[in-house]
């Protein structure tokens, strides 16, 4: 249970990162959900992103909503900031504390209830405007903590586990994300931790905004026959558009001839993006051929997985809006008050 520390005692063989942090030091508390759901599998992904990439636990800040999903930061991350906000209103307290201290990275960690329901118009904007952010949806389809009811992603003709279709028109948070302008967009699933880590790692490394649909399975609720976010479903409609890895600028780049077209992303911070493509003539770089691609692929029955967009010349809110490089609580009286001429000058230039 939640009130139960973990052990803090490590084992002396269990390898360091750069910062001298092993694996463990990126865990959280021990999870309270289901035996066997997605949602932990992606918190281990989560767990494993940052201790290869070298992060410092306390420069993460975590942040989530209202829901089974939500509640997972409480089990990665343990020395990191976090925040849990109410329901579906995660994107704009995420997108406050970034304003106010752009030397954070921000976590914010949703499901498909918290986000594509009730807070639908907060995920609008905080893509649109593009927070630098790594915004992950862990999406299963239905509302777990009330047992099991449609979600708003809930393919229609899919079956409830007491045998009842579901007659809406389902919401595909990736097409959204494209269409409203993010500059990382992915799809994964918790049963693929091979795909799914590195996913992670290149929305990390990405300044702007960063969105993964990563597909979870509710075991209680939306794991039968006819369910087409079950285990089973998922890894028989998958259909991967590319493998990927992130190679930082310090390490040393390996060839890799295996067979099949490789392209290289520079990201901002000088690390690489390196795709291997699995669906020909596939280019992530092409937003509009990934809006294709999902619809095509969704006529067709199938999930497109892997990364479908990146833009590695992205801006982000800070960009736009010229905001200073320090936390808003460091700056002193002669930064927040310049003056009366330089006040003058300011309201001179809004009239």
């Amino acid at each position: 249970m939640t009130y139960l520390a973990k052990p803090k005692l490590h084992h002396p063989t269990l390898g360091c990162n750069a910062m001298g942090f092993t694996r463990r030091d990126y865990e959280g508390k021990i999870s309270t959900l289901c035996a066997g759901c997605g949602h932990d599998s992606i918190s281990a992904a989560i767990i494993q992103a940052c201790w290869e990439l070298d992060i410092e636990p306390h420069r993460v800040a975590k942040l989530s909503g209202i829901g089974c999903s939500s509640k997972t930061p409480d089990y990665f991350l343990g020395q990191s900031h976090g925040f849990n906000t109410v329901h579906g209103r995660m994107p704009s307290v995420l997108t406050g504390a970034s304003l106010a201290n752009r030397g954070l990275l921000y976590l914010g960690v949703s499901g498909d209830g918290d986000s594509a329901s009730i807070g639908i118009g907060q995920f609008v904007h905080a893509i649109r405007r593009g927070v630098d952010m790594v915004y992950i949806v862990e999406n299963n389809g239905v509302y777990g903590l009330t047992k099991g009811q449609f979600s708003a992603t809930a393919d229609q003709g899919s079956m409830s586990k007491k045998g009842v279709a579901n007659t809406d028109s389902a919401l595909d948070m990736v097409a959204m994300a494209l269409q409203l302008g993010a500059s990382y967009v992915g799809r994964g699933f918790s049963g693929d931790k091979a795909q799914l880590v590195p996913l992670i790692k290149g929305a990390i490394r990405h300044r702007g905004a960063a969105f993964l649909d990563v597909i979870s399975p509710c075991v209680a609720f939306n794991n039968h026959a006819g369910s087409t976010r079950s285990y089973d479903y998922v890894r028989e409609h998958n259909e991967a558009v590319n493998r990927l890895d992130v190679i930082l600028p310090r390490a040393r780049i390996e060839a890799d001839y295996a067979e099949g077209r490789m392209i290289e992303v520079e990201q901002h911070d000088g690390s690489v993006l390196r795709l291997r493509k699995l669906d020909a003539g596939y280019d992530p770089r092409d937003r509009l051929a990934a809006m294709n691609l999902i619809a095509q692929r969704h006529a067709q029955g199938e999930i497109a997985t892997g990364l479908l967009y990146v833009d590695p010349e992205a801006g982000d809110l800070h960009g736009h809006l010229n905001t200073v490089d320090a936390a808003l609580n460091k700056l002193g009286v002669a930064e927040l008050s310049p003056g009366a001429d330089t006040l003058a000058k300011i309201n001179a230039a809004l009239r």
